[in-house]
């Protein structure tokens, strides 16, 4: 039974990132020398903005007025009965504007970028959950908006794109490398170097060099925040176990980032199984990957001997990325956080299972974390809590997953 308590001391969150931007031996900053002098003036301009009651204010504003926060904690009362094992709550982040967590950070770094003085952003994006939010932002805060994205999701994510168009914001097919997320990193990168001056780039994932994992996370902790106090008001004691997936890692950082030093919880992040664990054929960063050096960031990379990286795959756009965020490989080697796996056709069922049960229909970036959820729900006790990060909603996926399953629309 878990208590409402904090039950170690061991963990002490808020001691990391140290000085230099590391999580222990991952982490750091390993960016190009022109690079440099932007990734100190944003560290520093964070830093001021993060202990300024005038910018946390303007920014709780924006979440409440604008995105829509507080998320409801829901109890998905027909999953757990389909179960028949523990009460499965779900954080409804697919509710808020724009449909994904993704929006917290866009606020907090469209913000930032204002305080500094950058009339232009430049952001990547995998589903275009990150680039919907940020093109949002940018008309809303009048902004120029350039957003980075790999040609095969593109064609892929079509609504999102038009979405983003709509917004005001210039798409940018890329065409290099495997025409996905860490294609559409590369680009933005490049850009950033060139126009560094009068750009802020909004990097969407809790990777890259610091300061990113640490303001991403910092940024999406109100996920975190808002399920613990939900669920002591519904539960009267913290869950037992809590679900995310994770791609560059900031919905699960975010969801997880309050419950680190609560000992009781057990924290489980799963990434994308793609086809099966085979080279190329998944983007499952712990099941094979090894330590190196990817945009930024020392982390678990997928990568061959040679230390070129391996390609990837995932029904998922949002989870199609070679590696993970720097916090999430440290937590894994302190054992605080596992992980696992969802594959491609465990999702597409799973999918369809969640929108049938419960009139929800859960991205597929979400419904990686379902996946696994399901599996432990059915293996829990039904005294026993677990909480699943739903991260954002399917609209976007609807035409994809219709495809796959040989629906013509």
């Amino acid at each position: 039974m878990s208590s409402a308590a904090p039950t170690s001391s061991r963990i002490d969150r808020f001691s990391l990132p140290d000085a230099s931007g590391r999580f222990g031996r991952y982490g750091g900053v390993f960016v190009p020398e022109t690079l440099m002098t932007a990734l100190e003036e944003l560290g520093a301009a964070y830093e001021a903005a993060r202990k300024d009651p005038a910018f946390l204010a303007e920014l709780r504003h924006h979440l409440k007025e604008f995105a829509g926060r507080p998320t409801e904690l829901y109890f998905a009362e027909r999953l757990t009965e389909h179960c028949g094992g523990a009460k499965i709550y779900l954080k409804r982040e697919d509710l808020l504007h724009t449909g994904a967590h993704k929006i917290n950070n866009a606020l907090g770094q469209a913000l930032l970028a204002k305080r500094m003085g950058k009339k232009r952003v430049i952001a990547e994006t995998g589903a275009g959950q990150h680039g919907v939010a940020t093109a949002a932002v940018c008309a809303k805060f009048g902004l120029e908006c350039v957003v980075y994205m790999g040609a095969v999701d593109m064609e892929r994510q079509a609504l999102n794109v038009f979405r983003m168009r709509l917004m005001g914001a210039e798409v940018c097919g890329v065409e290099s490398g495997q025409k996905t997320l860490k294609d559409a990193v590369n680009e933005a990168m490049r850009d950033w170097v060139t126009n560094v001056r009068g750009t802020h780039y909004i990097l969407g994932s809790a990777l890259g060099a610091h300061p990113y994992p640490m303001m991403v996370r910092d940024f999406h902790r109100v996920i975190g925040q808002e399920t613990k106090e939900q669920i002591l008001a519904r539960e009267g004691r913290l869950p037992d176990e809590m679900i995310a997936c994770v791609g560059g890692g900031s919905n699960a950082i975010g969801f997880f980032f309050e419950f680190l030093e609560d000992t009781s919880v057990r924290l489980i992040g799963v990434e994308a199984g793609g086809r099966g664990i085979r080279r190329g054929e998944h983007a499952a960063r712990f099941e094979g990957g090894k330590l190196g050096v990817l945009q930024g960031a020392k982390t678990y990379i997928l990568q061959d001997q040679d230390g070129q990286i391996e390609l990837t795959h995932s029904v998922s756009a949002g989870l199609d990325y070679a590696a993970i965020g720097p916090e999430h490989a440290f937590y894994r080697e302190q054992k605080r956080i596992d992980f696992a796996y969802a594959c491609d056709d465990e999702v597409l069922e799973t999918f369809q299972l969640c929108s049938r049960l419960e009139g929800i229909i859960p991205a597929l970036e979400s419904t990686h974390a379902l996946v696994h959820g399901l599996k432990r729900a059915k293996q829990m006790r039904k005294d026993e809590i677990l909480l699943i990060n739903l991260s954002g909603r399917g609209d976007k996926d609807v035409n994809q997953v219709a495809k796959l399953l040989g629906v013509t629309l």
